[in-house]
């Protein structure tokens, strides 16, 4: 496969998980700063929004103050936001438009409809419920495009690529939802098990589909330790750090054997991996719960510039 288009198809991957990780992102902030005056909310919940999407440096080049209208519209729809949804989506299908071939057509109409539906959506005129319409169809969309591929690509070369994409993004939002919520959002005057901490976790947890599989896991009341070990060690749960790079493994590996050559992406994701695999949640808050997210999220950039420098330049 040439490397452009297994960049293509990483890159394609990306930012469709971006975009229904922003469009999640929004949803649960929503959620948020509706809590009752009488919680005790801490005011600061879109400022989180812009810190978890990490794009606090160029929302402050083009705003004053973090409110609903603001982080919504630079989120959503901005066009001087690299990673806002309608750029993540703008994206997608130029780069699935360049590997059109090595998309099933049912992976193209899932793209190509929602760039022409985006289209149709006029950030100036919705109202609150039809945002919230429009994030519910962006998570459709998404889920459509990874259902397609799953259900519908060969498992060669491009599907391995395509799923390193997903997994790559997916472990990077997983760390960045639990680093914004430990820090920034918790009100220093506000005890840890509160009414507040309570419901911000819950809706966390809603954020990434996972409050019902809380219950399962641990049959308990919502403890932040055990919701972090859900999301960062878990590997049952889709969106956890370590189940995200048991799936990254796997398809260096795959891609590794198909070449006949291993590298340094395939000796990194596996260090990262063995990391994960002999840590426990005791450990990682004992070190530090936003000490050990950081270099997780360093250490993820630094796969995935492994990736690029071995198979996409």
């Amino acid at each position: 496969m040439l490397s452009r288009t297994a960049d293509n198809l990483y890159w394609v991957s990306r930012y469709i998980e971006r975009a229904e990780f922003l469009a999640r992102v929004l949803d649960a902030t929503a959620r948020l700063a509706t809590l009752p005056a009488a919680y005790g909310g801490a005011g600061n919940e879109w400022r989180s929004a812009v810190l978890t999407a990490g794009a606090a440096d160029t929302f402050d080049q083009h705003h004053g103050a973090a409110n609903e209208r603001t982080v919504c519209e630079f989120l959503a729809f901005n066009p001087d936001n690299p990673s806002s949804i309608r750029n993540c989506f703008e994206i997608a299908r130029s780069n699935a438009r360049a590997v059109r071939t090595a998309l099933t057509g049912e992976m193209w109409e899932a793209i190509n409809g929602a760039y022409l539906e985006l289209r149709k959506y006029d950030s100036q005129k919705m109202t609150r419920e039809e945002f919230a319409r429009f994030l519910e169809w962006v998570k459709s969309v998404s889920l459509a495009f990874d259902g397609s591929a799953y259900r519908s690509m060969l498992r060669s070369d491009a599907y391995w690529f395509s799923r390193m994409g997903v997994y790559i993004e997916r472990a990077d939002n997983t760390a960045r939802i639990l680093d914004v919520k430990y820090h920034v959002l918790l009100p220093e005057t506000e005890r840890v098990g509160g009414s507040l901490d309570y419901f911000q976790w819950s809706t966390i947890l809603r954020e990434v589909s996972a409050l019902t599989a809380y219950h399962w896991v641990y049959r308990e009341s919502l403890k932040p330790w055990l919701v972090a070990d859900l999301l960062i060690l878990n590997r049952q749960m889709p969106r956890s750090l370590a189940a995200s790079y048991e799936n990254i493994v796997r398809f260096l590996d795959e891609i590794g054997r198909k070449y006949g050559r291993q590298g340094p992406s395939q000796r990194l994701s596996r260090s990262i991996l063995t990391r994960l695999e002999n840590t426990t949640i005791d450990e990682v808050f004992k070190t530090g719960l936003h000490e050990f997210i950081d270099s997780f999220i360093v250490d993820n950039n630094k796969l995935g510039a492994a990736i690029t420098d071995q198979y996409l330049l």
